[in-house]
């Protein structure tokens, strides 16, 4: 009998448990790790002094729901059963929309898979090698889930067209596989956990156009549905054999059963998509990246925000819905977050300045949103379809900015893969600086290297996850009375 195409998934995974990965997967699946905890300390740090702010209120919801202590909260210590613990972090990990993405599948994966893994391993006492084999296991599903649904003849991921999140989606069955493996599952109940995780994803990008804070909860509920579809399977639950090819499976039922299933299972084990995925640069909608490296790129050469009388900004046509839709809310986002969203703030934001590595979190907030400046900025510039952006997507983020100025000059600038992008990445260097200008937001200096120490020791298997963990957790400073006795 043929295997499933679910059952084939699950062999993968099991493999990647049960036999030595490549030294080069190993290490990359560290250092994502990495760069999802200095994501998560870097939303826990913004929103300190926010009571409402999304990731406090999960964690008010989470902590009134009690439970078994399983798991860590990353940046605070506080410990929760290991599925809460998945939904904190994974909020966390996707709050500033700052975490990695794959392409041409336009889904990101980590958020959703390390938080999974890290809950599911402290819960299960499991050893740092398996963590990071779970971990690179639960990114390559995710990540080929997501690759099936891109058709050339599309030009588009299936998902995006219909306004699914693929990264919600897949990912909860990536951050099952990953759960899955640390439970221990062999193949047949790896791939009913799978089953099982594929009745739970969901989320919908709505919130990308019009606001919101939904959406950054997605990676948060695919890590927890992930964590709670490996639990059940491990308690006897199973999924249908047929869950994604199946009349009334996963790629019918999401995407009218158009799909590319070489593109999701060749390869497998051989080809590792997870070293396609790449890093963001700037703590925004990875559309607007292209714009901003175009606009970074002129005020490098002498434009100034004054001097524009008018810009266009050209980018691939599927990305207009997101970017420049609806356009009075893009020229005037209603906060920071939804500022990521917009291709007129981004690249208005960034010809008049930036920080960090060109654009960073201080350039994001809601008192930055509200700048009339950027509002005046904003509304010279309008987005439009670009033939060769529209071209290369989803394989790359292309743009081109053309800038006219007061005294009628016409500058322009274009980018085929934006900076971090495909042909494009982003250094080894460039991925610890964003590490330590996120984690520093929340810890000492001294602290933020000893971080990095331990997760090079992890990927070196000489330092323990748990480890990792408490040194994300800056120890309380003490309080002194005015007056003491």
């Amino acid at each position: 009998m043929t295997r499933t195409q679910v059952r084939t998934l699950a062999d993968f995974a099991v493999a990647c448990r049960d036999t030595p990965l490549p030294a080069e997967v190993v290490d990359d699946v560290a250092h994502r790790i990495l760069d999802v905890i200095g994501n998560c300390l870097a939303g826990r740090a913004e929103s300190a002094d926010a009571p409402t702010a999304p990731d406090n209120a999960v964690l008010r919801v989470l902590t009134g729901w009690g439970g078994t202590p399983e798991a860590t909260v990353i940046g605070s210590g506080e410990r929760l059963p290991a599925p809460a613990a998945a939904l904190a972090n994974g909020t966390f990990a996707h709050l500033l929309d700052f975490d990695d993405t794959h392409l041409p599948s336009i889904l990101h994966p980590s958020a959703n898979v390390v938080p999974a893994a890290l809950a599911a391993a402290e819960a299960a006492d499991a050893t740092t090698r398996d963590l990071l084999a779970a971990t690179a296991a639960g990114i390559e599903v995710t990540n080929r889930l997501g690759m099936a649904s891109y058709l050339p003849e599309l030009g588009n991921s299936g998902f995006f067209e219909k306004g699914l999140h693929a990264t919600s989606i897949c990912g909860t069955l990536g951050a099952a596989t990953a759960a899955g493996l640390l439970h221990g599952l062999d193949a047949s109940a790896l791939a009913s956990a799978l089953g099982i995780a594929a009745s739970m994803g969901a989320g919908l990008l709505e919130a990308n156009r019009t606001g919101g804070s939904v959406k950054r909860i997605h990676c948060g509920w695919a890590a927890h549905g992930g964590v709670t579809a490996a639990a059940l399977a491990d308690a006897g639950i199973t999924g249908p054999e047929t869950v994604l090819e199946g009349r009334f499976g996963f790629f019918h039922a999401y995407l009218d059963g158009a799909y590319d299933a070489d593109a999701m299972l060749g390869g497998l084990g051989e080809r590792w998509e997870l070293l396609r995925t790449v890093y963001k640069p700037y703590p925004s909608n990875h559309f607007t990246h292209p714009g901003i490296d175009c606009a970074l790129a002129l005020r490098a050469a002498g434009l100034s925000a004054t001097d524009v009388a008018h810009a266009e900004l050209g980018v691939a046509a599927p990305v207009l819905r997101t970017i420049a839709e609806p356009r009075t809310l893009k020229i005037r986002p209603e906060s920071g977050y939804h500022a990521k969203f917009s291709g007129p703030c981004t690249v208005a934001r960034a010809l008049l300045g930036g920080g960090g590595l060109g654009l960073h979190l201080a350039d994001f907030t809601d008192a930055q949103a509200a700048d009339p400046a950027l509002h005046a900025l904003a509304a010279r510039i309008d987005v439009v379809a670009d033939e060769r952006a529209t071209r290369l997507f989803p394989g790359a983020f292309a743009a081109v900015l053309r800038a006219t100025t007061h005294d009628g000059r016409v500058l322009e600038h274009r980018v085929d893969s934006s900076r971090g992008g495909p042909g494009n990445p982003l250094s080894r260097a460039d991925v610890l600086d964003k590490f330590r200008l996120n984690a520093e937001r929340a810890l000492s200096a001294d602290d933020t290297a000893r971080l990095v120490d331990a997760v090079a020791g992890m990927a070196a298997g000489h330092r323990d996850f748990g480890d990792v963990l408490k040194l994300t957790c800056p120890a309380p400073r003490p309080q002194f009375r005015d007056n003491p006795t």
